[in-house]
């Protein structure tokens, strides 16, 4: 039996902007009817200037929409109060910590101010919580290390540890990769899912990683100033060509059979079947070298990956190769076509 998506947050008819003086209004978007659920990961994308962050800032409260309303829990966002919100909402800013000077488990046990007062006294279940919310990123072991002294990697794992100590159902996170290496970004990714999956969070984030979205996402919001928000599974979007349509520019093309935007798309197909792991990297190699990868047919020239050692190519006229690499795949269709 399906259980039935929780929703966590809710627009109706938001629109999102700015006020500038004389009464006027910048307008970014509007009729926004958006939905937010638990257990899942959802990627916000968009070019630069569509609106990701300022959706986000007012999503919690931090930019009053020009119109509409957003519900947090199915109660309007303007009826709760700081403490109540820091209960339910846990934000990540792309900002970088500047604070330097104090330990990963001082910043983590912040998280408890919701629940410690005014004067901030941890108690015992206050530590506890601490302690398994740096547990649960990773970096139990850099607890008692300054801020100053950890990687950029590890810094976002503490500020999400940290939205983890407020023990809110939700977080937003405005770029979460924005400073970390290809390691790092690939874990914060890997952990944010974990997340949505095993605590049962609602995890928004804005990027612009498309690859590490396309993998991870369980559901895509796409912005563009000048069309209306699209919404739903990445590869719905992705098959029926909207994806593409938000990213594409004059030069620019997205290939539905990558993934990924490329200067333009391969014309020349070459047929590719087999183990499926081999399969894959020949592809990726064949679109570097300015193929295209297509199911095999007598017309083509085709790879069948028995392999990574064993590569049969199969030309139209009939003759075949046995090759041992991908190298030898690559350079023996260059050769073919050199010569046609």
């Amino acid at each position: 039996m399906n259980k039935e998506r929780q929703t966590v947050i809710k627009t109706e008819e938001l629109s999102i902007g700015y006020s500038l003086k004389g009464g006027r209004q910048k307008v970014i978007h509007k009729g926004l009817n958006l939905s937010l659920y638990a257990g899942e990961v959802t990627c916000l994308l968009g070019l630069n200037g569509a609106g990701k962050s300022t959706l986000l800032r007012t999503l919690c409260g931090f930019q009053k929409s020009l119109s509409g309303a957003v519900f947090l829990q199915g109660k309007p966002l303007k009826e709760f109060s700081q403490s109540d919100f820091a209960l339910a909402v846990g934000v990540v800013l792309t900002e970088k910590t500047n604070a330097g000077g104090i330990t990963a488990y001082e910043l983590v046990s912040l998280g408890r101010h919701p629940y410690t007062g005014f004067f901030g006294k941890l108690k015992e279940e206050d530590h506890r919580v601490i302690k398994e919310s740096l547990e649960a990123v990773g970096v139990a072991h850099k607890a008692h290390q300054r801020i100053a002294e950890l990687s950029d990697g590890e810094k976002q794992k503490v500020m999400i540890a940290k939205t983890l100590a407020q023990q809110c159902p939700i977080i937003l996170l405005d770029e979460p990769t924005a400073f970390l290496d290809v390691t790092s970004r690939i874990e914060t990714m890997v952990l944010l899912r974990k997340l949505a999956v095993e605590q049962n969070k609602a995890i928004l984030l804005s990027t612009h990683d498309m690859d590490m979205a396309i993998q991870m996402g369980d559901c895509f919001w796409l912005l563009d100033k000048n069309r209306p928000i699209a919404c739903g599974i990445p590869e719905d979007l992705i098959l029926e060509g909207t994806f593409g349509s938000f990213f594409e520019k004059e030069g620019i093309l997205f290939d539905v059979t990558t993934g990924k935007l490329n200067t333009e798309i391969p014309q020349k197909q070459i047929g590719v079947e087999g183990d499926f792991t081999t399969s894959y990297w020949v592809g990726n190699a064949l679109v570097r070298n300015g193929f295209r990868p297509s199911e095999v047919s007598p017309e083509h020239i085709n790879v069948i990956c028995h392999s990574p050692t064993e590569l049969s190519i199969q030309h139209p006229n009939g003759n075949k190769q046995l090759v041992n690499c991908v190298f030898e795949v690559i350079r023996n269709i260059k050769t073919k076509m050199k010569n046609e």
